[in-house]
């Protein structure tokens, strides 16, 4: 009986509260950015398509605008749909705009060190700075070796097993970062205990992301009880505890073989361990930066080569145009190596078009503001989430021409088939402003070399069904924080008589 009349006061609290907010969100309405009309208290958490939001996005900016506002239950989210919205607020004025959404359960969870989702601060800034120069365009050099290795591994395995090639995609990025990481040998089997222990880390924390899977994130109220009424909260603690024992045991060999001043290979981990002190950084903090690094190049690695793969099926003609500059850069009689990336302009300007085509993550990661702002004459309140359209900028006929839609990796070259800026991504799935991605560098050479490998060593066609007929892959990706193609199956040949022979002479070398 007393929790029944407990319950029920939580109830009452629960609309009272709402009530408030709803009042006070539509106080002078004039002030802000235009948007649709939503129910009392839930605002548009239902008109928004739940699996593919950018299609809402698309139809409220025909009839509101590259700036609207909507009302998510309370909380105010702007979305951005053009470069020039996004360059004003995010980038000109990103001392406002670099912070992220107060994820309750995800900062519980991470000890409110997970880079690319913390909030904007003095220690963001402190791990911003120590991964600057372990990913910076000058150290990438350092990893060229295992990207090529694995590249290489990757194409062997794609040509002789088709079948199974989503499994050879994550192995390969998962082996890749890894060891750019710790500089750990490549793994063999997704079922290795640390290999599941990641992946269930990384599951978890992108599940918390995701809207509606946790009550206290629709309802914020709920983080103000005490600790004895908040399950989410207990779980996210000792979660907590159990990934940070865990990190901190692949991170501190690594700093003891520094400090004893042994010998080791370069990996980001190691030079993590020389400048830690520089940059005022703890053991905790340091395992956390490294293990969220791993997290995010994996998984942005492997949806961007499921993609290119899909691709290759779907537009004949580009692969043969990559197959023509290969042979006349590379030929026949050597793979090709990162020594050929400038003058393979086509094959980069693939790695481009991917990621502007089918950017991993459709939609960004959100931003939040830190004070209240204004633009053109709207009043954007401190604690707005802005959200990017980043399919929608990805697909802008204003900046791509009216072939937006259409996979054509020519429109980042010149007239002279050169690439138009070499200081320019060509798209927008690298994020924005400060909170730009610090491993894109990294990212875009693992890309390229695996796209080239791949594309020097076979030919990638689309198997035929009982009719005969070539089955064509869907073009929908699966919902979910990471946009990734539906499960769809391919056939290889190699390109050449000789193709399998020296890839597999190469992969023995590996050996």
């Amino acid at each position: 009986m007393h929790m029944s009349s407990l319950d029920n006061n939580l109830v009452v609290v629960l609309l009272v509260s709402l009530t408030i907010i709803f009042a006070l969100y539509h106080t002078n309405d004039k002030k802000y950015p235009p948007g649709p009309c939503g129910l009392p208290v839930l605002g548009n958490i239902f008109q928004l398509d739940p699996d593919r939001p950018w299609i809402s996005y698309a139809k409220w900016k025909r009839i509101y605008g590259d700036l609207f506002q909507l009302n998510m239950a309370g909380q105010p989210v702007l979305v951005l749909n053009s470069q020039k919205v996004v360059k004003d607020l995010l980038e000109k004025r990103s001392s406002i705009y670099s912070d992220r959404p107060k994820w309750l359960v995800l900062n519980e969870m991470t000890g409110y060190m997970d880079l690319p989702l913390m909030r904007y601060g003095e220690l963001w800034r402190r791990m911003r700075r120590a991964s600057k120069l372990p990913l910076g365009v000058k150290m990438s050099f350092n990893y060229h070796r295992v990207q090529s290795d694995q590249a290489l591994v990757l194409a062997h395995d794609v040509l002789n097993h088709p079948d199974n090639w989503k499994f050879h995609v994550q192995r390969t990025s998962i082996s890749i970062i890894l060891s750019i990481v710790y500089d750990t040998p490549p793994i063999q089997s997704l079922s290795e205990p640390s290999i599941q222990f990641m992946n269930d880390f990384i599951d978890r924390t992108t599940t918390a992301l995701l809207p509606g899977s946790n009550l206290v994130e629709i309802f914020p109220i709920l983080s103000s009880l005490p600790l004895f009424l908040s399950k989410w909260r207990c779980d996210a603690q000792r979660d907590f505890k159990i990934f940070t024992r865990h990190f901190e045991d692949m991170f501190l060999p690594i700093k003891n073989r520094f400090d004893k001043g042994e010998e080791q290979p370069p990996s980001f981990c190691a030079t993590l361990a020389e400048t830690q002190s520089r940059h005022r950084m703890s053991d905790s903090e340091c395992a956390w930066l490294a293990v969220i690094l791993y997290g995010a190049g994996q998984e942005t690695t492997s949806t961007a080569l499921e993609w290119f793969l899909l691709c290759m099926v779907l537009f004949p003609r580009v692969q043969e145009k990559a197959q023509e500059e290969l042979d006349k850069v590379v030929g026949r009689a050597r793979l090709p190596s990162f020594s050929d990336m400038k003058h393979l302009p086509y094959i980069q300007a693939i790695v481009k078009e991917v990621l502007r085509w089918q950017a991993p993550l459709a939609l960004g990661l959100p931003h939040a503001t830190t004070d209240d702002d204004y633009y053109e004459g709207y009043l954007i309140r401190k604690g707005t989430i802005c959200i990017v359209d980043v399919i929608g900028l990805n697909r802008d006929p204003e900046i791509y021409g009216p072939d937006a839609d259409d996979f054509r990796p020519e429109r980042h070259l010149d007239d002279k088939g050169m690439i138009k800026d070499e200081t320019s991504d060509g798209h927008f799935a690298y994020g924005f402003g400060h909170r730009i991605c610090v491993g894109r560098h990294v990212a875009n050479n693992s890309l390229f070399i695996a796209i080239a490998t791949i594309l020097w060593s076979m030919t990638i066609s689309p198997v035929k069904g009982v009719d005969g007929n070539p089955i064509k892959p869907d073009l929908e990706g699966e919902p979910g924080l990471f946009w990734r193609p539906k499960p769809f199956s391919f056939s290889t040949r190699p390109r050449f008589d000789d193709a399998k022979i020296l890839v597999q002479q190469a992969r023995d070398d590996i050996n």
